[in-house]
């Protein structure tokens, strides 16, 4: 009798291991598919194939997101910005240099001239976000041979370069000349560029997560010197950092054209070897602080520096706004820093939200010679205390006993400024540097100048059935029309709604397969949080490379027991991905939405659709014929333990015993 009850029993919990199984294929986790038989570790290249799909409309190559000086016919570099003042202290961009590039992280520095990365022979240089620059990689390297124009090493055979920044750091090396690539953002081609490689770095420069520095300032040395020189630029560059949240940013080398309301200041290109401004006064909740305007006018006068982070004021000029701030903010609970020893001045029981920090925090007003004004908002002079939530600290102090004004990169957080070195004058226009290409919308540029690199085709496309494209991989600069591109759903309509089960999507990294398959897991987790969706929603199909790019195929499926996913939702998810309005960790690079799908859902069956009820009822009726057999078996044990005798049956005589008197 026992032995149907196990077998019951093991019927039992094998169909509960079932139901169980087809729960969790409802959330399938984000499984890694195995590797691709060709993939290998390759250099990244700034190179992606253009969006395509037969159910969407994109854009005219020629409109472009940015034009070119409507004066100048040159072309312009468009380039990101990546890191944050809170995380990093400095903003950074892309480069690759060689043949085939090599890619590398940069700091933005407008108060440095020269352009430098660590190469392979510095034993002197600390651990940084790429790999050296390997020269003997490089079929296009040429170290820069002593000459009069440079300074020389020991031997008199090769031009070296040494430069110590204001906290005590120090790079040096020597001088190489070395094809540049500025990303796939680009109009400018690859130009040959005289940069630094690095054989001995000190200080912060040896710690610092980023590779290098991208000089930008006056100077023989610097890159926008040289681009102009060889007449492929305009004299001009933009630079527009992210918001206090956000991070990021954007950066163009040539000139574009500046919008309507943007101000300007003159820029003395003989006052300092860097880039100054006219300031004359400054005013704080609309008071004017007393203050001689000669002031702002000392030693190197009133420079502006993107490889500072905060601004730094001279003696009377931090005083007077000291004092004026802390008037304006007595009511507010002071707190210290969160490293004591700096000396900060931070106050705590503020909202988190930055957008009502103007409800606290005053603005502030820079004015200029020409009597227009700068106004800057708390995100302009505020950062977050790293310990205390909803507590901000000044970022602005005292230059110790440096009558120079300098202003840093929170100064302009959120502002366009174009250094106009043609002109003699920096416009600064407030704007938010993370939407900058739809804010600027203008249309007709030039088309890219072609790439001295052949593009590698494509890696076959998951759903491809021939495995091969005839598309060759180039991805010109993103465009944008002058109307939001349409992205049209096709499917069956059902209440005004296409019905949407699945999103397929097709994206491209410029990061190779070793480096992005131990990270893919995170990369899908990041883009749900990013796009709005649950972590279980996401599916990983595929993931593939062709040399320098990784292919990821992943789909987004509806949210818990939903059956679609709304219009409205899907189209918000490709339009993100398919105009770069998700930004990626540094880590992984640029992205490209090769190619999207939307699909109807599954068609289910009568046991799809009811499966559930009908193995609900399967266990259900288990679950009774286990209590019955258990209550069968357990009333026969009862019945087995009184003892059976027939009623004629002779009965065992008893000895009887005495009874104790």
């Amino acid at each position: 009798m026992a032995w149907p009850l196990v077998n019951l029993t093991v019927t039992f919990f094998f169909l509960i291991f079932l139901l169980f199984q087809s729960c969790l294929s409802i959330s399938l986790p984000l499984l890694l598919p195995p590797p691709h038989p060709r993939a290998r570790p390759a250099m990244v290249l700034p190179l992606f194939p253009s969006p395509k799909n037969t159910s969407t409309t994109f854009p005219d190559s020629s409109h472009r997101l940015l034009r070119s000086d409507s004066n100048s016919s040159h072309p312009y570099a468009r380039m990101r910005l990546y890191d944050n003042l809170l995380s990093r202290g400095y903003y950074s961009t892309r480069l690759w240099i060689g043949t085939p590039p090599q890619r590398f992280a940069l700091i933005v520095d407008t108060g440095s001239t020269v352009t430098y990365v660590p190469c392979a022979m510095c034993e002197k240089c600390g651990t940084h976000q790429d790999p050296k620059f390997q020269p003997e990689l490089s079929g296009t390297y040429q170290p820069v041979k002593c000459n009069l124009d440079c300074n020389c090493d020991k031997d008199r055979d090769q031009c070296i370069y040494e430069r110590q920044y204001a906290e005590m750091s120090v790079t040096s090396g020597i001088l190489a000349e070395d094809v540049i690539s500025f990303g796939n953002l680009s109009e400018l081609s690859p130009q040959r560029i005289v940069f630094g490689c690095e054989t001995e770095e000190t200080g912060e420069l040896y710690r610092q997560h980023a590779d290098g520095i991208i000089g930008l300032g006056r100077g023989d040395l610097s890159i926008v010197d040289q681009l102009v020189e060889k007449g492929v630029i305009s004299d001009s560059f933009s630079l527009c950092y992210g918001g206090m949240d956000v991070g990021g940013g954007a950066m163009v080398l040539g000139g574009i054209s500046a919008p309507s309301d943007m101000i300007f200041s003159y820029s003395d290109p003989v006052r300092s070897p860097y880039y100054n401004i006219d300031l004359k006064e400054m005013h704080v909740a609309r008071k004017k602080l007393d203050l001689d305007p000669s002031v702002f006018d000392r030693k190197f006068g009133t420079v502006l520096d993107s490889g500072t982070t905060f601004a730094y004021f001279p003696e009377a000029v931090f005083e007077a706004f000291k004092d004026t701030i802390m008037k304006e903010l007595n009511s507010l609970k002071q707190i210290s820093g969160a490293v004591p020893s700096y000396n900060d001045t931070c106050f705590s029981g503020i909202s988190s939200d930055v957008s009502q920090l103007s409800k606290t925090f005053p603005t502030i007003e820079l004015v200029f010679e020409n009597q227009q004004k700068l106004l800057l908002t708390p995100e302009n002079y505020l950062f977050r205390h790293s310990k205390v939530q909803g507590a901000y600290c000044l970022g602005i102090f005292q230059n110790g006993m440096d009558p120079t004004t300098l202003l840093g990169r929170i100064i302009v957080r959120n502002t366009l400024v174009t250094y106009d070195r043609k002109d003699s004058k920096i416009g600064f226009w407030k704007t938010n540097c993370s939407e900058l290409w739809e804010r600027l919308h203008v249309t007709s540029a030039p088309s890219p100048s072609p790439s001295p690199f052949p593009s590698p085709s494509p890696s076959p496309s998951p759903s491809s059935s021939s495995g091969k494209e005839n598309s060759t991989f180039e991805m010109p600069p993103i465009s944008a029309p002058e109307e939001s591109p349409i992205y049209a759903l096709i499917g069956t309509v059902n209440h005004g709604e296409i019905e949407i089960g699945e999103i397929s999507l097709d994206l491209a990294l410029n990061v190779n397969h070793s480096y992005l398959k131990p990270r893919l897991v995170m990369l899908l987790e990041f883009m749900a949080k990013e796009l709005g969706v649950n972590g279980s929603q996401v599916h990983l199909l595929n993931f593939t490379s062709e040399g320098n790019i990784s292919f990821i195929k992943w789909s987004i499926v509806p949210s818990g027991s939903a059956t679609y996913i709304s219009n409205t939702t899907a189209i918000n998810i490709i339009s993100r991905l398919a105009e770069h309005r998700v930004m990626l960790p540094d880590d992984f690079g640029n992205y490209q939405l090769v190619q999207w799908e939307v699909k109807p859902p599954s068609k289910q069956t009568w046991w799809q659709r009811q499966y559930l009820v009908v193995l609900l009822g399967i266990m259900m009726f288990i679950i009774a014929g286990l209590i019955a057999s258990g209550i069968w078996l357990w009333s026969r044990r009862r019945q087995a333990q009184i003892p059976y005798q027939p009623v004629d049956g002779a009965a065992r005589e008893h000895e009887l015993q005495p009874l104790q008197s």
